[in-house]
C-alpha cells in the first residue's frame, strides 16, 4: 500500500524545497486563499496556529492537507508580508540590534477532516544594522511577500546574529514538526 495523497496547500516554492528534503513532493499544490489579516487583539502564537489551520481547511482536496504559516513578531507586534519597500525597511529598523520571534505552524488535514498540527518557534536576533546593510538588503529584492521582510535563506543570513530554534521553520516549514506530523499520517519518511 502506498503512501496516501498529499496535497501542498502554499504557493511557496520555498516549502515544496524544505518538503523535498524530507524525500516527499506533493502529488498536488493548491495555495489557500484566505484572508490574512490578524484578529484584533490576536497574539501572535495564537495567529500562525490559527493560519495554518484555516489553510488546511481552505483546500478541497483528496487525502492529506499539508499547510503552514510563518510570522515574524516583535514582542506582541505581528509584522506583514511586506509588500513595499517602506514597510521592509521598517520592520528591518525594527528588528536592528534586537531579537524576535519566528513562529511556524505547520498543519496536516486527514482525509477524515482531523486536524493535526504543530508550532516551531524560534528566536532570531539581528545585528545592528547600518543605513547601508538595510539599503543594500532592500535593493536586493529578497524581502517582497515575506513575512517580516526578510528571507534568512539568502543575503539576511549574513544580518543574523545568532539563531535558537528551528532554521528551516525560519524558512517557512518546520522540517521536525512536519516529519513528525507526516511520518504519523503513514508517510514514507525514514
Amino acid at each position: 500500500m502506498g503512501a496516501p495523497h498529499l496535497t501542498l496547500a502554499s504557493a511557496s516554492p520555498r516549502r515544496r524545497e524544505l518538503l523535498a528534503r524530507l524525500g516527499l513532493a506533493p502529488d498536488a499544490v493548491t495555495p489557500a486563499d484566505i484572508d490574512e489579516t490578524p484578529l484584533k487583539g490576536e497574539l501572535p502564537r495564537a495567529y500562525a496556529l490559527r493560519m495554518g489551520r484555516e489553510k488546511a481547511l481552505a483546500v478541497d482536496a483528496p487525502g492529506c492537507v499539508l499547510a503552514g504559516d510563518t510570522v515574524v513578531a516583535v514582542g506582541r507586534r505581528i509584522l506583514p508580508k511586506t509588500e513595499s519597500e517602506s514597510e521592509a525597511r521598517a520592520c528591518l529598523e525594527l528588528m536592528s540590534g534586537r531579537r524576535h520571534q519566528v513562529l511556524s505552524s505547520v498543519v496536516l488535514r486527514a482525509p477524515d477532516g482531523t486536524l493535526r498540527e504543530r508550532l516551531s518557534e524560534t528566536v532570531v536576533r539581528f545585528k545592528r544594522l547600518c543605513e547601508e546593510e538595510i539599503a543594500a538588503y532592500l535593493a536586493s529584492g529578497e524581502w517582497r511577500g515575506k513575512a517580516g521582510g526578510y528571507a534568512i535563506q539568502g543575503a539576511a543570513e549574513g544580518l543574523v546574529e545568532w539563531i535558537h530554534g528551528s532554521h528551516s521553520g525560519v524558512m517557512g516549514l518546520p522540517l521536525y514538526e512536519t516529519r513528525a506530523l507526516l511520518k504519523a499520517a503513514g508517510f514514507p519518511i525514514g
